[in-house]
């Protein structure tokens, strides 16, 4: 477990687009379920509260044939948003407009396909200033892992 958390920690660091802001995705071990519980737990053990669950995958189901979709994207798939009032302030003091961020996002989804792994990630922020944020992120993801 302990070589698992560490190889997560060092994709994480190099993971770090260097001109445009990205994504960092991977392939969580486990149900869509208890991957949705491990990310909780990682979130709301730090003090945080998730302001809010966007049940992307419900929503893109029901809505499939209303907007002429043809295939089904997501077995399921959901963002949780949340914020962290300290690092908050720290990223919008260095510069007011990182507002515009604020709250920040882990996405949780399993594709439609038979047999897809559950997938796990966030946005990063090429921004130096958003950079306590984008380790805010990758410590939630790193503990959700272990």
């Amino acid at each position: 477990m302990f070589y698992k958390a560490l190889g997560l920690s060092a994709a994480l660091a190099l993971a770090s687009p260097a001109s445009a802001d990205g994504f960092f995705t991977f392939e969580a071990e486990g149900s869509f379920d208890d991957v949705v519980f491990a990310v909780e737990m990682a979130i709301t053990g730090r003090g945080l509260v998730i302001d809010s669950v966007n049940h992307i995958g419900e929503m893109l189901a029901r809505t499939k044939e209303d907007v002429g979709g043809t295939k089904d994207l997501f077995a399921a798939a959901q963002v949780m948003s949340f914020c962290s009032a300290d690092i908050s302030r720290q990223v919008m003091e260095a510069n007011m407009m990182n507002i515009q961020y604020c709250p920040y996002g882990i996405y949780v989804f399993q594709p439609a396909e038979e047999g897809a792994p559950v997938m796990v990630g966030y946005r990063e922020y090429s921004d130096r200033s958003m950079q306590p944020v984008n380790y805010l992120l990758q410590q939630i993801v790193a503990d959700a892992s272990n």
